[in-house]
């Protein structure tokens, strides 16, 4: 997470992570505008690299090789990474509409998601095929079509639809593939069969003659039965129908043609093409909202048409970023006309290529080298990044486009702020920030913000006590509506460990001066997302206190209810010699969270561990409760040595751990041994005084991880071990997928140390 003292004055949001969008980022990364707040929604993280998709079907690249990381890149950048789905524009409002999150607003601007499969028109298409488009799904269903093929007994026919370069380089790709996969198996070749099917008279209509029968020599060769005037205009689970009549039998079926707009896009009001792509002039804009740019794939220049190649998408991110910077300055854009010829590398699948640009074509392995290396050196620009000096603090209204009284607001924002009260939030900033938020109403609230006023008045029910908690910390992440859930899941933690029922929530909240536009979204996503977890644990938001201040920050003051003869309230100490250590959740946030801020953790790595973050306990909690656990307590900021000592020294045992048994996070044991810790593990290692039989242990890949802190982490209880195989089954179905034994309680000995490691496997 960055973090500037430079107010934000425009908000940028590309929606998508497509060729264009990586450049736009890379770009402002290496020259960042003062005051522009860059923010990319996509739905995935790793945003495929299309020229190199050919390669990885093959087998001859990593799934990291082709993919690049947009957390890192965002990293660099500095811009917000929003992992959602755009469903539309309310441009009236200047808000891009998500899936599952409030709408995130925009000064400027730019969609750059590809193209959609159009298969509806064809009957039997959606329910059949397997379309490569969009690319970035694309992994998921080729990894189940080569399960399919793999577990098929006999022979598989697999035909592709779509005669162009995109739909011929795929067809080589999986065959070479997939008979590499049947060698391995000790099966025969003819066990495969591939048809190639277009609506064309001729493959790769689009290159000169000599390419195309470069193309008819190699499928032949490889035994590729092609049919060209073969429009498919029906797909079953078993065969194709073309228009004239004839049908081609086929188990798989991959769909590489028919591509157009998203279906969104046409509640947009934006001019859209016949395909649904979207209208844009020479400077990329839109030819109907000045506020709107689009790029790549689901553009549609009106004076240029292209052909859907990757290499428009990758060359138009400059100019597009440029205009980006121009729009939010007020100032002229510039046009962009795209090259009339280009070179197109189109690979065989067996690190062979052909070389097609106008009326040349040349052919062999060497171009295919010379193709990989042009691809693996256009991807080192998005994951090997110059270290950037920091930029000036913005000096006057220059650096974006202000009226006059955004201008005074942002004055106002950079100049020195006031302490004590004078610190707080504007009470109208609050007012429409908290308005559109619904807190869940409780009997027991008598005063709550449904009727503010100084103070929150909650009942107590009859033979109930009151559990109280607070926890604070600052922002780890850019996105304010995930920090919002995972601080207010946080917060609960300690409520759902004492088997107590959450009441009421008082928020602490810390934002960063700015517009006040910005100030009052910043705090509408941030509590969205509190508010979310909040109501679903039926605790009412009552109030809180909104301050400014550098950063970010949230916490919260949490009441919860348990029965006052404290018979339900599970403690730290109540363990028993002989139960079973269980772990709910997996552990690693600290080191894996250190490895993003510096940009050496993969995208996906953070995307599990917030999933992880963001799941409540209280399920977890009811379940152990359920399973007559004897003592709980939730993982945070000791780690789970130093949580697990709480609950040894009270309780008079001691423990054993097995290191190989601790559900860990994915990557969380490549940042801790790249020696990339949270800034608290040091303090926490101090307890390792606490371990027993330590010997080889201190070598094993978990054991940085026992002094890892948590954030949001998992339960950690002890179980009666005649219990512990339905609990963790109990567990794993209510959603705690690595829920884990990894443990079990000792009797007390007379060493001082308390915990014992093991590592069985």
């Amino acid at each position: 997470m960055q973090v500037t003292d430079q107010p934000v004055l425009r908000d940028i949001v590309l929606v998508g992570g497509g060729h264009s969008h990586v450049g736009v980022l890379r770009n402002f990364g290496m020259s960042p505008v003062p005051g522009v707040r860059l923010t990319v929604i996509c739905r995935d993280t790793h945003t495929p690299y299309s020229g190199m998709l050919p390669g990885y079907i093959a087998g001859h690249y990593s799934y990291d090789d082709v993919h690049i990381d947009l957390s890192v890149l965002a990293q660099f950048a500095g811009a917000r990474l929003i992992r959602d789905e755009a469903l539309g524009l309310d441009r009236a409002a200047g808000k891009v509409l998500c899936r599952n999150r409030p709408p995130l607003p925009y000064d400027i601007v730019s969609i750059n998601i590809g193209s959609t499969p159009q298969m509806d028109a064809v009957a039997g298409a959606s329910a059949h095929a397997v379309p490569v488009k969009p690319i970035a799904g694309f992994n998921a269903r080729w990894q189940q079509l080569l399960a399919r093929v793999r577990e098929h007994t006999g022979v598989t026919r697999i035909a592709v639809v779509g005669g162009g370069a995109g739909g011929i380089e795929l067809a080589l790709a999986m065959q070479y593939r997939l008979r590499n996969e049947l060698r391995a198996a000790g099966r025969s070749l003819d066990d495969l069969g591939f048809d190639l099917l277009t609506s064309s008279p001729v493959i790769l209509p689009t290159h000169n003659a000599a390419v195309r029968r470069s193309f008819e020599r190699v499928l032949a060769e490889r035994g590729i039965a092609v049919h060209c005037n073969s429009e498919v205009v029906e797909v079953s689970a078993a065969q194709l129908r073309t228009a004239n009549g004839a049908t081609v039998a086929a188990d798989e079926i991959v769909w590489v043609t028919r591509a157009g707009g998203a279906p969104w896009l046409g509640t947009t009001g934006l001019a859209l093409d016949g395909d649904g792509f979207i209208q844009v002039s020479d400077t990329l804009q839109t030819v109907t909202d000045p506020k709107v740019f689009a790029a790549g794939d689901i553009a549609s220049m009106i004076n240029h048409p292209l052909e859907k190649a990757g290499v428009f998408a990758v060359r138009q991110g400059a100019p597009l970023a440029q205009n980006l910077r121009r729009a939010v300055a007020g100032r002229a854009l510039a046009s962009y006309r795209p090259q009339q010829r280009w070179l197109a590398l189109i690979s065989t699948g067996d690190r062979y290529a052909v070389a097609s640009r106008g009326a040349l074509g040349f052919e062999g392995s060497w171009v295919w080298r010379w193709k990989d290396w042009i691809d693996r050196r256009f991807m080192r620009k998005f994951s090997q990044f110059p270290v950037m000096a920091t930029p000036p603090a913005p000096a006057s209204r220059a650096a974006v486009a202000l009226n006059q009284e955004e201008a005074a607001q942002a004055i106002s924002a950079i100049a020195m702020r006031c302490g004590g009260c004078g610190a707080k939030v504007g009470a109208t900033v609050l007012a429409r920030a908290l308005g559109a938020l619904q807190p869940i109403a409780r009997d027991d609230v008598l005063i709550g913000l449904h009727a503010p006023d100084d103070a929150a008045v909650v009942r107590v029910p009859p033979g109930k006590a009151m559990v109280h908690t607070v926890d604070f910390f600052r922002a780890f992440i850019d996105d304010p509506y995930l920090f919002g859930k995972v601080a207010a899941n946080h917060a609960l933690g300690d409520i759902f460990a004492m088997g107590a029922e959450a009441q009421s929530a008082t928020a602490i909240v810390t934002v960063p001066p700015g517009l006040e536009a910005k100030v009052e979204d910043l705090l509408f996503q941030m509590m969205s997302g509190a508010i979310e977890v909040l109501n679903e644990a039926r605790c009412a938001l009552v109030g809180g206190h909104t301050g400014e201040g550098k950063e970010l920050a949230l916490g919260f003051a949490v009441n919860g209810l348990v029965d006052e003869d404290l018979g339900s309230v599970l403690r730290k100490g109540g363990m028993q010699a002989g139960d079973v250590l269980i772990l709910t959740k997996p552990i690693g946030t600290g080191t894996l969270f250190a490895a993003h801020a510096r940009g050496a953790a993969r995208g996906r790595w953070i995307d599990a561990a917030l999933a992880a973050m963001c799941q409540s306990n209280r399920l977890g909690a009811q379940c152990l409760r359920e399973h007559g656990a004897s003592a709980c307590t939730d993982l945070t900021g000791f780690g789970l040595l130093g949580h697990l000592v709480e609950m040894t020294r009270p309780s008079g045992v001691d423990a054993e751990l097995n290191l190989a048994a601790l559900p860990v996070l994915d990557g969380a044991e490549e940042t801790s041994a790249a020696g990339i810790l949270s800034s608290l593990q040091p303090a926490n290692v101090r307890l390792r005084r606490a371990l027993r039989n330590q010997g080889e242990a201190v070598n094993h890949p978990r054991y940085p991880l026992l002094f890892d802190p948590q954030t949001a982490g998992g339960l950690l209880a002890s179980v009666p071990s005649g219990h512990a195989v339905a609990c963790l089954n109990a567990l794993r179905a209510l959603g705690y997928q690595q829920a884990a034994a990894i443990g079990r309680v000792l009797p007390q000995g007379e060493a001082i140390e308390p915990i014992i490691l093991t590592q069985l496997n």
